[in-house]
C-alpha cells in the first residue's frame, strides 16, 4: 500500500484512504478531514502502530473513544542481501536488472529520445492507418542471395571472391515514400525481386573499404547480375558506442547499470521493486519516471539552492534512532502564523518554491544513508500535530498534495517508520474506520500517539539524546555542552512514593560541572544541592525545591566547583506512579 497517498487520507484530507502499488484496494473516506500533515518524501509502503486509545480530556470531560486495535508488531525491514531474498524475488530483481541494461542501450532515460519515441510512436499508427487495405496484407516472397566471402590481398587491393545460394524469405513491402521520410538514419525495407548473380571476382580498393568502416551507414553498393541491379543499404548498429555514451545513469549517486559492479544498485532496485509488489514492468516505468523527474526538476542540483531559513521549523533532520535511521521531524503547526502561512502558500510560485524547498529536505536526509545491503537505507518520519491548520487552508493542501504526488511517485520505500505525536481525536477516530482496509505489514509502520505518551513513545525508538527538549528529550538545538562523543545517557527507574538522590562527584577544583535531567511526564519535586567533603562547610543551594508540571522541559544546570565535594540531584516522587528518570553529566574545563 502506498504510504504517501495513505498519509494524505489520514493527515492531510486526502479522499482516498488506501492507494496501493501492488494491491488494488481503494478505499474511501467519507469526509474530508483536516489537511494539517506534511509531505514526508517516501512513496513507500507503510504500515501503523497504535500506542494508546482516546483517553478523556484535560476538563474532565471524555472525548469520543473509537475502538483502538490492539498493537500490531512493529514493522522490521526486509534484507536487501540477495541471498535473504525469495526465489521469486531474485528472478524478478534479476529481470529488472536485464530491462534496465536493454534501456540504457537504447537510451531511454534520455529526456529527449523519451520523447522521439513517444512522436515516432504516434506517427507510426498514423502512418499505419491511412495506408490501404491491400497494402498492409502485400507480402512477398524474396529470394536473396547468401554468399560466402574469401579475401585476398593483392598489392594494396582486396580481391573478394562471392559463392552463392539461395535463401528464401518472406519481407513486408514497405511504401516508398515512408522510407524517404525516415531520413538516412533509418532501418530500411528493400523490395526484392528474385536474382541470380554469377560467380564472378569484385575488386575493391583498400582505402574504400576502410572509409566504409568508419561511416555510421555503408553506402549504397552496386552489384550486376543476369538479370538486374539490387540495391541494398545497411545501417551499422553502434552498439558499443551507444553502450559507453548511455551508462552514466544515476540515482542518489548509485549506478542502475548492474554490471558495473556496485553492491549498492541491488539495493535502490529492491526499493522500486517492493514500491510496485515485484512487477518488474511497473517497477521498471517507476524507475525510468523517476530518473526523467529528476532531470526535468534539476534534483540532483537543488542541495545548492538557498531557500533561507523561514521554514528551519516547519520540518527539519535531527538525531537517529536506535537504529541509526536519520529522524526527521515534520512541524506544521507553525503555519497557524498568518505572515509565515501568506509568505509560504500566498501564490502558486510561493507554493512551487515551499515544494522544492521539502525535497531538498529529503535529499539532505537521503545524503545520511549509505545504500548497502546492510547498512541504513530509510528514514524514520515524525509529524507534530499540535495545532495543525485546520480544512479552511486551501493553500496547504493543495501544497500538501502536490507534493504527496510528486515525493510518492519518486522515493520509494525511504520511511522505515512514520510517527504521528500529539495526536487529535479525529485522527484516531479515522484510523480506526481504515483499518480494516489496510494491510499488517501498513500497520506495523505506523505509530500514533497522543499528547500524554509523546516522550515515552519516542523514547522506545529514539535514544533521550536525540530526543528534541520540547519532546521531553535532551536534545538541544545547536549545544554547546553535550554532543555525541560525551557518552550516552544514564535510565532509572523512580517507583511510587520514592525518593531518587543523585551523586555526581566535583574532584577537580576550577571545573565545572554540566548537567542534564528529565522525568518522563515529571509530577515530581526536585531540588539541586552542593556538599563539601570538608567537615564543617556550608551546603550551597543551587535550585530549591520545585514541583515540576507534566510538560516541563528537561532541566540542564552547571556548577562552578570551589572546593571538593558532590553535586546532589534529588527527585522525589509523590505520584503513584513509577517514573522514568534520565540524566548525564560532564566535567567542564575552563581554558
Amino acid at each position: 500500500m502506498n504510504f504517501l497517498a495513505l498519509f494524505s487520507s489520514m493527515a492531510a484530507g486526502k479522499d482516498e484512504t488506501s492507494a496501493s502499488t501492488g494491491e488494488v484496494e481503494t478505499v474511501k473516506a467519507e469526509a474530508e478531514v483536516v489537511k494539517t500533515a506534511e509531505a514526508n518524501g517516501t512513496g513507500e509502503t507503510v504500515k501503523a502502530e497504535v500506542v494508546e486509545a482516546v483517553e478523556a480530556n484535560g476538563t474532565g470531560a471524555a472525548e469520543s473513544s473509537p475502538v483502538i486495535e490492539p498493537r500490531v508488531t512493529s514493522f522490521k525491514e526486509e534484507s536487501n542481501f540477495v541471498s535473504d531474498l525469495k526465489e521469486s524475488e531474485r528472478k524478478a530483481l534479476q529481470e529488472l536488472k536485464c530491462r534496465i541494461e536493454e534501456a540504457i542501450l537504447k537510451n531511454e532515460f534520455s529526456e529527449h529520445e523519451n520523447e522521439k519515441s513517444d512522436g515516432k510512436d504516434g506517427e507510426t499508427k498514423e502512418t499505419e492507418a491511412e495506408k490501404p487495405a491491400d497494402e498492409k496484407e502485400a507480402e512477398k516472397e524474396l529470394k536473396v542471395v547468401e554468399t560466402v566471402t574469401e579475401i585476398d590481398v593483392k598489392d594494396g587491393d582486396v580481391v573478394v571472391k562471392n559463392e552463392e545460394t539461395e535463401v528464401a524469405v518472406t519481407e513486408e513491402l514497405s511504401d516508398k515514400k515512408a522510407v524517404e521520410e525516415q531520413g538516412p538514419k533509418a532501418e530500411e525495407s528493400v523490395a526484392v525481386e528474385t536474382v541470380t548473380v554469377s560467380s564472378e571476382t569484385l575488386e575493391v580498393s583498400a582505402s574504400g573499404a576502410k572509409n566504409a568502416s568508419e561511416a555510421t551507414a555503408v553506402e549504397s553498393e552496386s552489384v550486376t547480375g543476369e538479370h538486374e541491379t539490387v540495391e541494398v543499404t545497411v545501417e551499422t548498429f553502434e552498439a558499443e558506442t551507444e553502450k559507453f555514451r548511455a551508462t552514466d545513469v544515476y540515482l542518489w549517486g548509485v549506478p542502475l547499470l548492474h554490471t558495473k559492479g556496485d553492491e549498492r544498485t541491488d539495493v535502490i532496485l529492491l526499493k522500486f521493486l517492493r514500491a510496485r509488489d515485484f512487477k518488474v514492468q511497473e517497477a521498471f516505468e517507476m524507475l525510468k519516471n523517476t530518473v526523467l523527474w529528476r532531470k526535468s526538476f534539476k534534483t540532483d542540483s537543488i542541495l545548492e539552492e538557498d531557500f533561507g531559513n523561514d521554514l528551519d521549523g516547519v520540518a527539519y533532520m535531527n538525531g537517529y534512532d536506535k537504529e541509526g535511521h536519520p529522524v526527521c521531524y515534520n512541524v506544521y503547526g507553525v503555519f497557524q502564523d498568518k505572515e509565515l502561512y501568506q509568505k509560504t502558500f500566498g501564490t502558486e510560485e510561493k507554493r512551487q518554491r515551499f515544494l522544492r524547498w521539502r525535497v531538498q529536505l529529503l535529499e539532505k536526509g537521503i545524503e545520511q544513508l549509505s545504500f548497502s545491503p546492510g547498512g541504513v537505507n530509510s528514514m524514520v518520519q515524525i509529524t507534530d500535530l499540535k495545532n495543525s491548520p485546520g480544512p479552511g487552508k486551501k493553500e496547504l493542501r493543495q501544497a500538501t498534495k502536490q507534493a504527496l504526488d510528486l515525493l510518492q511517485d519518486n522515493y520509494p520505500e525511504f520511511v522505515a517508520r512514520k510517527i504521528f505525536i500529539n495526536v487529535p481525536w479525529w485522527y484516531l477516530a479515522l484510523s480506526t474506520m481504515i483499518s480494516p482496509f489496510i494491510t499488517q505489514r501498513t500497520k506495523s509502520k505506523f505509530v500514533i500517539a497522543r499528547a500524554s505518551r509523546v516522550t515515552e513513545t519516542l523514547f522506545k525508538y529514539i535514544s533521550p539524546e536525540y530526543v528534541p527538549v520540547q519532546y521531553g528529550g535532551l536534545n538541544r538545538e545547536n549545544d554547546q555542552e553535550f554532543s555525541g562523543a560525551d557518552g550516552g545517557v544514564t535510565e532509572l527507574i523512580i517507583k511510587a512514593g520514592t525518593k531518587q538522590i543523585i551523586d555526581i562527584p566535583a574532584t577537580e577544583v576550577g571545573t565545572s560541572l554540566v548537567w542534564d535531567l528529565t522525568v518522563v511526564g515529571w509530577e515530581v519535586s526536585y531540588k539541586e544541592e552542593f556538599i563539601p567533603s570538608a567537615e564543617g562547610c556550608y551546603t550551597v543551594i543551587i535550585q530549591k525545591e520545585k514541583k515540576m508540571a507534566a510538560q516541563e522541559e528537561a532541566v540542564r544546570n552547571s556548577f562552578k566547583i570551589g572546593e571538593v565535594g558532590k553535586v546532589v540531584l534529588t527527585i522525589d516522587n509523590l505520584s503513584s506512579r513509577k517514573k522514568k528518570l534520565i540524566y548525564r553529566s560532564k566535567v567542564k574545563r575552563h581554558l
